[in-house]
């Protein structure tokens, strides 16, 4: 069974940062996609950012400019860089990747935005 484990969330001051990790406990290099999604109370999850096999990223349009994907498949992690972060990016943030036609999620680590 494939694990993904996030870290790095936490309380923040708006306009603070974090940098979150997701693990996985295979090789991503096959990966074909990892992503972070979030899920804030009473909302659906949402896709924060994706990045591809070949490096492409895509974001949603609330984070373009602030957030940024990386991944460093040496480690098998995957990054979410967030910058200058906003009480409305409060939420759990969950790590996402897809080997072939299987998806797998981490449990998820809570961002909280103070104001």
């Amino acid at each position: 069974q494939v694990q993904l484990v996030e870290s790095g969330g936490g309380l923040v001051q708006a306009g603070g940062s974090l940098r979150l990790s997701c693990a996985a406990s295979i090789s991503i290099f096959r990966a074909v996609a990892m992503g972070w999604y979030r899920q804030a109370p009473g909302k659906e999850r949402e896709l924060v950012a994706q990045i591809t096999s070949g490096g492409s990223t895509n974001y949603a349009d609330s984070v373009k400019g602030r957030f940024t994907i990386s991944r460093d498949n040496a480690k098998n992690t995957v990054y979410l860089q967030m910058n200058s972060l906003k009480p409305e990016d409060t939420a759990i943030y969950y790590c996402r990747a897809s080997w072939g036609s299987t998806t797998y999620w981490g449990q998820g680590t809570q961002v909280t935005v103070s104001s």
